[in-house]
């Protein structure tokens, strides 16, 4: 099994909570509406980023890869590549559009 994620050590609440919310939709799966705001929130991204974290966490039924396997895709190392995942979760996790999903769960 690939392990889905390395230790954020930096992270924040905010950080934390989107975090943890794309960790369950990864084991748990997502309804259609969760998906659908996903979608949304991760259009604010560049498409590479927004792939990254897609086959970071395994969203959208797309397999998990390892931080190895995005890094070689991406033609960085692991720890920039991790650094970059760091970024976009904060990112994402100061946006309205993520407070928004936030409130509602």
């Amino acid at each position: 099994m690939v392990r889905l994620c390395r230790t954020f050590f930096s992270m924040d609440n905010l950080s934390q909570s989107f975090h943890s919310y794309l960790v369950k939709l990864a084991y748990e799966g997502a309804t259609h509406e969760q998906e659908h705001q996903l979608e949304h929130l991760l259009a604010l991204l560049y498409p590479e980023d927004e792939q990254a974290l897609v086959s970071y966490y395994g969203l959208f039924g797309e397999p998990r890869l390892s931080l190895d396997e995005i890094a070689s895709k991406r033609n960085e190392s692991s720890d920039q590549t991790l650094a970059v995942i760091d970024k976009i979760i904060r990112k994402l996790a100061v946006t309205p559009e993520w407070q928004m999903i936030e409130g509602k769960l």
